[in-house]
């Protein structure tokens, strides 16, 4: 029997590596329309082993990434047990989890997530569903971005959902069927930056502010290929290690100029998917840099860049793979052709179940 209410919990951990989000959730259906309650959310924070083992995995060798997908497996089923025990949460239908993207090459069919092995629910003794990308690639999608069938369903009063993690995504209603795709790196880029110079990011983009745009290597960030592609397109760490890191490192300037340069950098390439006279939800990290916000709002005056509150700015993404959970369990579509590319639309992920039974 199908169930009309879920307590759920989401948790996502983002390419920009500022952590593991967790939310725990109540998703109901009311009038034939999807509602949500965030009832408690937390991010913890990965020490630096953790942060260089994760940065530097996409070199790793397949034996190797076997082991580390093990280890991170456990570490990350501790984390979510934890995120239970300190919030006193006993009533839990499924943990719904994106784990944490390690390689991503859909044009080659690869796309590895660790975190997502069967032992997480024997570790947690809860029913899990995770490992949303994998079916997609396999029906020639792009496995990203999988955000906006929450957007459909639950933020459809928004004319474009925007987030800003470590890539910037982009979702929509066009002539009723729902666009998405990545748009440019953001706090992967920034991050990288700013660590150079002993910061984790740039707050409120301060650093970026005082910085003078480089003309000549924002002509060359605009031009790379990956900007004129038609959707649905997406984007991983190899695009900003093989294309974004190469040509700013060939200018001798800043940290400061960098950034200011990056920040214009994904400024225009965001207004140029955005209409005038819309409403822009902005969610993600990047929401809390004023100063991008400042250059959104310059460059495209006539929209309404809407900041919601901390919850859904920081938790919207482990929200939204919460729901992604929820219509798995329903076996109910949660991955959109017209957002990836695959050649249908279908119901993603893995189910383990505790105690185990088939699926």
């Amino acid at each position: 029997m199908i169930k009309e209410n879920y307590n759920v919990i989401g948790v996502m951990s983002g390419t920009s590596l500022d952590g593991i989000d967790f939310s725990y959730l109540k998703f109901y259906k009311k009038d034939q329309k999807w509602n949500f309650e965030v009832l408690n959310v937390e991010t913890f924070s990965y020490n630096s082993n953790w942060k260089e083992t994760l940065n530097s995995a996409f070199y790793l060798k397949k034996e190797e990434l076997d082991v580390l997908n093990k280890n991170y497996t456990q570490f990350l089923a501790g984390q979510i047990q934890l995120f239970i025990d300190k919030n006193k949460i006993e009533d839990v239908d499924a943990v719904c989890s994106h784990g944490h993207t390690i390689l991503h090459q859909p044009e080659k069919g690869l796309t590895l997530q660790i975190g997502n092995l069967p032992e997480i629910a024997t570790i947690l003794k809860k029913t899990v569903v995770c490992n949303f990308r994998v079916q997609d690639v396999k029906l020639g999608g792009q496995g990203a971005p999988l955000v906006p069938i929450g957007d459909e369903l639950l933020f459809s009063e928004y004319d474009y959902c925007l987030n800003l993690g470590g890539f910037s995504n982009v979702s929509f209603n066009e002539n009723g069927k729902r666009i998405a795709f990545d748009i440019s790196p953001v706090n992967i880029v920034l991050n990288y930056f700013t660590e150079k110079i002993g910061f984790q990011y740039d707050n409120e983009g301060e650093l970026a502010k005082s910085g003078v745009i480089n003309n000549q290597l924002l002509k060359e960030l605009n031009a790379l290929d990956f900007y004129e592609k038609s959707y649905p397109k997406s984007l991983g760490k190899e695009f900003v290690q093989k294309e974004i890191l190469p040509i700013i490192n060939k200018y001798e300037i800043s940290i400061n100029d960098i950034l200011r340069t990056f920040v214009e950098h994904i400024a225009i390439q965001l207004v140029k998917e955005i209409k005038d006279n819309s409403s822009v939800l902005i969610t993600g990290g990047g929401a809390y840099n004023i100063f991008l916000i400042e250059r959104l709002k310059e460059l495209n005056p006539t929209a309404n860049w809407i900041i919601p509150n901390k919850k859904l700015i920081e938790f919207k993404e482990a929200l939204i793979f919460g729901f992604l959970g929820v219509l798995k369990l329903r076996n109910e579509i949660n991955v959109l052709a017209s957002v990836t590319g695959a050649s249908k639309n279908h119901s993603s992920g893995n189910i383990f179940h505790y105690p185990q039974k088939d699926c």
